[in-house]
């Protein structure tokens, strides 16, 4: 094995993971820390332009406020979360976020616009976009507004570092690049984690050529949650899961059909089960007051899907060619008609281009013509994301001015978005319990814990150290997965050598586990035991308890991870980040006896939901590494606004 040189890098504020928070966190940090005398670093393990949950590009920016007020957005958010929901996080990002969204157009993002100059809105809180090059444009700002000089790429962050002298500061992070043989260690005074969600933990439904395949960028492997967490940082929602309803096998995007074109979704035989569900009697009236209001939880729209599905009237199909055919028929004449008809083609078809290409593909391959005929929709697997519809992420402080008498001493502590560690901050995926944020969102959530990371460096000028021993440590264990592949390749079912680098990747060895392998069985555990589409999202006691104990021996074989190269190295990585927010999901799952969050997950032994225990509270836990427990406890929500009229309560 080769050795490795070590790069250290010292500076004030340590931005990891540049997606759309972290991008926002470059633009405001470098305005802040040029005006403090300050520096600011940032790390990707990608590079900038195509990193993050945006890297394929949009069709849409889902959070735009217009004229609405945070209020109005706040409603929105707390029904579709079945009531729980960070009221101050929420409105925080509301009252900001136009600014946000007018920013990406100064930088030369396309906004589509009617013919007097106004934004074309998809819904209430959604406006078109001409976005394939959405993340490109967003990271060039960030990239200019840090310098180059100060961006790291190709380096993947495995562990935080803490001040030897205050376990509860941070002073840093560990890394290696999956270029070169470096280590890096960076020292900080502040660090920002906006490193993304987590996909790849639950068994996805692509198999075979398709394998891989996700919604959410496959890439994103827990990273936020595994670095906050085994900081020592308090996390909350841990039991929130994501299971948006797509095109079938692509993925492909159904916001613009329903909401722009009007689309309706049926079941197999021809039933509309949203209209079902609403109706006196219909299944919604059962999960009071949430499946009674209108926009109706994602969840719930999940729910009556999936009812449909199970009860054998599947697939569920989307009637694309009826929606066009609605929508030009609006035409005066035959000739306009046709012309509108080439039009809505044109704007289907990119809908997929901007964001979801392998869905175009997909469809092209199949002889798919959405103006022909139905397409199948179908739910996906689980998410960890804090910052679509889901909630999963780090307890932080709120900004504050918001807060109530009551709600200060659990919601505030000092500094915007920073965690209950020191000097760690969090923003987008990595933040729990304000969802809905989306790209533009979480780009705003960056700049607000940019600007407070940048305040807290400017209050503590003292530059925390690391224990060298613990570095050294560290330094040997990231390494180790290409030592035990070159110690044990000769033991192959394959009948590799030690010098035989370029062999195909060895299934089976006694001595060893691949990272694929590790990754499927992980996916297994998780699909099986704690509600995956293979168990049709069901769990229980029982099957969460024995998904422990399978996460236990799958924790322990992980020191016999191999590496034959820096890429599997990094796939070795992103496995131990993944199991930590693996594990975390099923405790925090085990702990919250309800099904609160019905078409995410159903709890077969608690299949309701129970507002009395449950209605006003956070699941929240913190992780002690050093005895690898878990300690879980609630946090009361302070609802900071009446929001019953707004929402028709």
């Amino acid at each position: 094995m080769q050795d490795f040189e070590t790069v250290e890098v010292s500076t004030d504020l340590l931005i990891i993971g540049p997606g759309m928070a972290g991008s926002g966190a470059c633009v405001e940090a470098a305005h802040w820390a040029k005006k403090n005398n300050l520096k600011v670093t940032v790390v990707d393990k990608a590079a900038m332009e195509r990193s993050g949950a945006v890297a394929m590009g949009l069709s849409a920016i889902n959070q735009y406020q217009g004229e609405n007020t945070p209020v109005d957005y706040l409603s929105y958010v707390r029904q579709d979360l079945m009531g729980l929901c960070r009221d101050d996080l929420v409105m925080d990002i509301s009252r900001h976020v136009n600014g946000s969204v007018h920013l990406f157009e100064g930088y030369g993002l396309p906004l589509w616009k009617d013919e007097n100059g106004n934004y074309v809105h998809e819904g209430r809180w959604q406006l078109m976009i001409n976005g394939e090059s959405y993340k490109a444009i967003v990271a060039e700002a960030g990239k200019t507004a840090v310098n180059a000089d100060n961006i790291y790429e190709r380096v993947f962050i495995v562990k935080l570092l803490l001040d030897k002298n205050d376990k509860n500061r941070v002073c840093g992070a560990i890394g290696f690049s999956v270029r070169e043989n470096k280590i890096y260690i960076f020292k900080c005074k502040a660090c920002l984690v906006t490193a993304g969600g987590a996909v790849h933990v639950f068994r996805p439904r692509s198999t075979g050529e398709g394998m891989g395949r996700a919604w959410y960028p496959p890439w994103n492997s827990g990273s936020s949650s595994y670095l906050t967490t085994t900081a020592g940082a308090e996390m909350s929602s841990q039991e929130v899961v994501f299971i948006p309803g797509r095109f079938k096998d692509g993925y492909g995007p159904v916001g613009a059909w329903f909401l722009l074109f009007k689309a309706t979704a049926t079941s197999a035989s021809g039933v509309n089960y949203m209209g079902e569900g609403l109706a006196e009697g219909g299944e919604l009236h059962n999960w009071p007051p949430y499946g009674e209001v209108k926009p109706i939880p994602t969840c719930l729209r999940n729910h009556l899907m999936m009812q449909k599905m199970y009860s054998g009237d599947g697939p569920i199909l989307m009637h694309t060619d009826k929606a066009i055919a609605k929508l030009a028929e609006q035409a005066p004449d035959e000739k306009a008609y046709k012309k509108e008809l080439k039009k809505l083609e044109a704007e289907a078809w990119e809908d997929f281009l901007d964001m979801t290409i392998s869905q175009a593909v997909l469809w092209a391959s199949k002889d798919v013509f959405p103006e022909e005929g139905p397409s199948e929709i179908m739910p996906s697997e689980p998410y960890f994301i804090g910052s679509h519809s889901g909630a999963s992420g780090a307890w932080t402080s709120g900004p504050e001015d918001i807060q109530t008498d009551e709600s200060k001493s659990d919601y505030f502590w000092g500094y915007n978005r920073m965690t209950t560690v020191n000097g760690l901050f969090s923003a987008g995926d990595g933040v729990g319990n304000s969802s809905h944020k989306f790209s533009s969102g979480s780009f705003t959530e960056g700049r607000i814990a940019a600007k407070a990371a940048i305040k807290y460096c400017v209050d503590n000028t003292d530059m925390p150290e690391a224990d060298s021993a613990v570095v050294d440590k560290l330094k040997q264990d990231i390494v180790a997965p290409l030592k035990v592949y070159e110690e044990n390749c000769a033991y192959t079912t394959l009948g590799a050598t030690k010098k035989r680098y370029d062999m195909p990747v060895e299934e089976v060895n006694p001595y060893y586990i691949t990272p694929k392998m590790a990754m499927f069985r992980l996916n297994k555990i998780m699909d099986e035991y704690v509600a995956g589409w293979g168990n049709q999202y069901n769990c229980s006691a029982t099957s969460l308890n024995l998904a422990l104990q399978e996460l236990k021996r799958l924790k322990e074989d992980l020191s016999k991870l191999s590496a034959r190269n820096l890429h599997e190295l990094m796939r070795c990585w992103e496995n131990v980040h993944r199991v930590q927010i693996a594990e975390a999901h099923t405790r925090h799952k085990l702990f919250r006896e309800e099904t609160r969050w019905p078409g995410y997950y159903y709890r077969t032994d608690f299949p309701k939901m129970n507002e009395e225990k449950w209605g006003d509270v956070f699941v929240n836990s913190v992780y002690d590494e050093e005895k690898d427990e878990f300690k879980l406890f609630t946090r009361k929500k302070y609802s900071l606004v009446d929001i019953k009229e707004v929402v028709g309560m």
